[in-house]
């Protein structure tokens, strides 16, 4: 659910949520079984799309089978929604990223219409570089805290992030210097919850790219995947005239 670099280059510090907040990612079941139970709402009251297609991307060391209640429920209100299928999000992220783009170049030809991503922090982040680098194939990207600042000492597994990549924190910071010289002009809503337990949420803010709208939500980090007010917004944005660039 995390990411392997962060995408935003103020060397800045921000401190990793406090233990009470990791704690209480345990409530995401709680999260789960309420959105089990409104979920026959949400199908009849979210505003509905016309086949439009959505790839959704999980997070770190997660799979498709992570997001597969979200896409589901994308999916019954009228969009063409498919998952990375990729496997595990995990290892370095370069590879990751050239596979995704060839996918995005074959869904975009496959549906003549330009994609939504919604992506789940790690998932997130790759969502934002796709757009960066081409971003004729993107309409708009939706992320579900995706720490964007502070680095991967802003989160509460930032070592474990580190170990799978392979690479150190200045590797990633210098690397996210050489990304952000070229500005993501891709509509972005932002979702961010300041109970997180995984990425604070400070580092969910963009404060760089030019049209990136912010949301706060009641959401553990593992709940942002099976949380219903984040569906109830993802819905809506969706269903949003796209927005156009500042």
């Amino acid at each position: 659910m995390l990411e392997g670099i962060t995408v935003n280059a103020p060397r800045e510090t921000i401190a990793p949520p406090p233990l009470l907040y990791q704690f209480l990612e345990a409530r995401a079941g709680m999260e789960f079984a309420a959105l089990l139970l409104m979920l026959p709402l949400l199908r009849r009251s979210a505003p509905k799309g016309a086949g439009q297609p959505v790839l959704v991307l999980p997070g770190f060391m997660a799979d498709d089978n992570a997001t597969w209640v979200l896409r589901r429920f994308l999916d019954d209100i009228g969009y063409s929604v498919t998952g990375w299928q990729m496997g595990r999000n995990i290892g370095p992220s370069q590879p990751l990223l050239d596979a995704l783009v060839a996918r995005c170049e074959k869904l975009r030809r496959g549906h003549d219409l330009p994609l939504n991503l919604v992506g789940w922090s790690r998932g997130g982040i790759m969502a934002r570089e796709l757009a960066r680098v081409r971003p004729d194939l993107i309409r708009h990207v939706i992320t579900l805290g995706s720490p964007v600042r502070g680095g991967p000492a802003s989160t509460s597994i930032g070592r474990l992030v580190q170990a799978s990549t392979g690479m150190s924190e200045a590797d990633m910071l210098a690397l996210v210097k050489q990304r952000e010289r070229t500005p993501i002009t891709t509509p972005i809503t932002a979702l961010y919850s300041k109970t997180d337990g995984v990425v604070a949420w400070r580092a969910a803010l963009d404060e760089i790219n030019p049209n990136v709208d912010h949301i706060e939500v009641a959401s553990s980090h593992i709940g942002f995947a099976v949380n219903a007010q984040v569906y109830r917004i993802v819905a809506q944005r969706l269903h949003e005239p796209r927005p156009q660039s500042r």
